[in-house]
């Protein structure tokens, strides 16, 4: 989730268009008990706007998405839908019930209406900025299998592009000093976006399913570890909780690649806080990375 939008006129474009979705799905938005708007769940610079509803199917959230209507196509609009088709129910995530579109103008709109959450999302932003929530070895359980699960959908989407990594990954790990891999051992699908904002507790939940598709393996499992460096202590319980997935040459090879995407995002002045210790951990993968293939060369020539 981020904060409401800077602009005053997208967030009251958006507002009325959210108006106009409950009408389109039937729901109504639940107030808060002292009659206020209810919470409001904001994406990135207001291209979003969720809040709870009661509709035909009860509680629930609703959506809405915003595109120029000449972008009204493609892997970000029609993620959710795919994921509600293709992903089993393994991996635990709100139904979509209900989808409508319109334009007004140049801007098209999209309204998703979903089951309500059990439970709330671990953090109101993607870093982790306050102490976990007490999470059970039962919830853990429930990540891994549900990455697991996830892992092996069949999908022609795709969340993280080979032609991505050769250009960025170079470019933004020149710092280690040596040469950098950028062809992952191998692909898998992921969440895309899996961070502590999309995660609801203490009953697994994932939540934002826009852009999943294919990845370099262990990346959601790299994304969660990463957004959790602000808490060093959090960073360690996730390595212990997705070694699994972290530990292994798949795992190191993501968290280079997440590494990469972070840093190159903070250059636009997202979560800059996280930079020290992101160059820090590229450090340590690669360092191991490359003991790891040394010990490769040794195996071949014994």
């Amino acid at each position: 989730m981020s904060s409401e939008p800077d602009d005053p006129e997208v967030t009251a474009r958006m507002r009325s268009a959210h108006a106009v979705a409950c009408g389109f799905v039937g729901a109504a938005p639940d107030a808060q008990p002292s009659g206020g708007e209810g919470q409001e769940a904001w994406g990135w610079r207001g291209r979003t706007l969720g809040r709870p509803v009661t509709g035909p199917y009860g509680p629930g959230w609703l959506r809405v998405v915003h595109s120029p209507l000449d972008k009204a196509t493609g892997k970000l609009w029609t993620g959710p839908e795919a994921a509600e088709r293709l992903i089993p129910r393994q991996v635990p995530r709100p139904r979509l019930r209900r989808v409508r579109q319109w334009t007004e103008g140049g801007d098209a709109y999209k309204a998703e209406l979903y089951d309500r959450a059990v439970g709330e999302t671990l953090s109101p932003t993607p870093v982790l900025v306050t102490a976990e929530p007490p999470l059970t070895a039962r919830w853990w359980s429930d990540l891994r299998t549900a990455l697991v699960h996830l892992s092996a959908v069949r999908t022609d989407r795709t969340a993280v592009r080979q032609a991505y990594l050769d250009r960025a990954m170079p470019k933004y790990l020149a710092f280690l000093g040596g040469p950098v891999p950028t062809r992952p051992p191998s692909w898998s699908t992921a969440h895309g976006d899996l961070h502590w904002a999309n995660l609801v507790g203490p009953e697994l939940g994932i939540l934002d399913w826009e852009g999943w598709g294919t990845a370099p393996a262990g990346y959601d499992a790299a994304l969660l570890h990463a957004y959790s460096f602000g808490m060093p202590e959090r960073a360690e319980r996730v390595r212990q909780e997705l070694s699994p997935l972290l530990d292994s040459e798949d795992g190191r090879f993501a968290e280079l690649v997440v590494i990469t995407e972070l840093l190159q995002s903070a250059e636009r002045g997202d979560n800059v806080e996280l930079v020290p210790a992101l160059r820090q951990r590229a450090k340590e993968v690669w360092h191991r990375t490359a003991a790891d293939g040394v010990k490769v060369l040794l195996r071949e020539y014994d």
